[in-house]
């Protein structure tokens, strides 16, 4: 390792932490064994690339493969599929809220497919009825966490997966949709329903093997691969040591995460995606008091200092202004980072910002020590180097000018990505759950036909909340 790859961050990680409560007295401890199959460090360099050491073999991820280049294409109808963790819609939500706001010249529509409790072979007997039918271009999926079985590796689990996972891909192929195949993530202690059976180590080293087949088919049928498993199995330890044992990356069960596991979810398959992050770059020049912006921005005016700017393109707002959030979507200034259920924590546990979200203000010919910086409403002050370098006012601004817009935006895709969920597990199934729009023959297209109307209305609510954000940006010498 050289210091060409950027920042390293070190930090250590156990495979196989098995979690359990017990109450006493009314006081719940938290009681760790660390089953220390081997130590591994993890260096996670720019672009969030992992290399791992002296791992056992059956912990060892996979060479994943890397995307070439931006996977999304104008116009893409993109198709989120997966189980419980999907159908939790939260980063589907992230997701769309980024290509809505950050992306919105790629016009990118969104419909999310999750259905609790599925595994692959599920979603492979469904997806005819349920996702098909609206013709998307680009599709996700997310499966393996119940295909697993809540149990330690077996060839029989992984030959099914494989085959499973396999058929889903080629029915998309074959109706020539783009597939970024997701790996399933991690869990953090032993679900409820399958306590006293088996070790955290034992399910997660199931996960990694089912993890390690998605690559495998990604690679051999040639599709996109997102790794959601290494992001969380390392979030989730970096985690505990940064903000304390009761951070629960995985959710309170240890299998659904809150806000903070979404977002590291959303990050993994944006990535995957092959978003740049490239939102913005302003360059402002002192000596003549003049502002070059990059595309999606318009310097509108400049008087006494105060530069006025129109931007089309959003940076990816972690919160929303008090009384805005939609859903318990997190609010500003009243989430804390060391809480799981909260996005800002996860942008912390893998380089979102970095990444993802580059909102970027570089002053050049500057002559005192340091300068206040003003963004709509919000100031703050940064030193000279700073400014010379560049500021990622996405990352140093929580509240900016695109916070209440964003919230608008956020609003929108829950309510629509809510009544997706009911469409495909209600209203597409007539008269029961066996009874589905393919089995139909006189109802389908009446049913169809309202269901979608109710539903496009929602998406043009989607497009009303979206607007530029005119706003001012000012520098000035403290």
């Amino acid at each position: 390792m050289n210091e060409s790859h950027g920042g390293l961050a070190q930090f250590p990680l156990y495979f196989g932490t098995a979690v359990s409560r017990q109450q006493s007295g009314g006081n719940i401890h938290l009681l760790i064994t660390m089953m220390r199959l081997k130590f591994l460090t993890i260096f996670c360099l720019a672009g969030c690339q992992l290399v791992f050491a002296d791992v056992p073999d059956q912990f060892k991820p996979a060479p994943a493969p890397s995307p070439d280049g931006l996977l999304l294409k104008k116009g893409d109808r993109l198709a989120i599929c997966g189980d419980s963790i999907t159908e939790q819609k939260m980063y589907s939500r992230l997701i769309e809220d980024y290509l809505t706001a950050c992306r919105p010249e790629l016009q990118v529509t969104v419909r999310q497919f999750g259905w609790g409790g599925e595994r692959a072979d599920g979603f492979l007997a469904r997806m005819t009825n349920d996702c098909l039918r609206f013709k998307p271009t680009i599709a996700t999926t997310s499966y393996g966490m119940n295909d697993h079985g809540y149990q330690p590796y077996k060839s029989s689990i992984g030959d099914a997966y494989r085959s499973n996972m396999l058929a889903v891909v080629q029915a998309f192929k074959a109706h020539g949709i783009r597939v970024v195949v997701g790996s399933p993530g991690t869990i953090a202690k032993i679900p409820g329903w399958e306590a006293g059976k088996y070790q955290v180590g034992d399910l997660n080293q199931n996960l990694g093997q089912l993890r390690n087949i998605d690559v495998e088919i990604a690679q051999q049928v040639k599709v996109g691969f997102a790794d959601v498993y290494v992001p969380m199995l390392s979030g989730g330890v970096a985690a505990r040591q940064k903000y304390g044992e009761q951070y629960a990356l995985n959710g309170d069960d240890g299998v659904h995460p809150g806000w903070a596991g979404h977002t590291v979810m959303a990050y993994a398959f944006l990535k995957a995606l092959g978003v740049d992050g490239a939102i913005a770059d302003f360059e402002l020049d002192l000596a003549n008091n003049r502002l070059k912006v990059s595309a999606g921005h318009k310097l509108i005016s400049v008087k006494d200092g105060v530069f006025t700017i129109c931007s089309s393109r959003y940076p990816f707002c972690s919160g929303a202004p008090l009384g805005m959030a939609a859903n318990w979507y997190p609010t500003i200034g009243h989430d804390n980072v060391t809480n799981s259920d909260n996005i800002r924590s996860g942008m912390t546990l893998v380089p979102f910002n970095q990444d993802l979200n580059r909102f970027m203000l570089t002053v050049k010919n500057t002559k005192a020590d340091q300068y206040r910086v003003g963004w709509g409403g919000q100031s703050r002050v940064f030193r000279a180097e700073e400014l010379n370098k560049g500021i990622n006012l996405a990352a140093e601004f929580e509240d900016n000018p695109f916070s209440t817009r964003f919230a608008m935006i956020d609003a929108a895709v829950d309510g629509k990505q809510a009544f997706e969920t009911r469409e495909v597990k209600n209203l597409f199934r007539v008269s029961g759950d066996k009874v589905t729009m393919n089995q139909i023959t006189e109802q389908t297209d009446k049913i169809l036909k309202d269901a979608e109307r109710e539903r496009a209305a929602l998406e043009a609510a989607i497009h009303i909340a979206y607007a530029p954000v005119t706003y001012t940006l000012t520098v000035t010498p403290e």
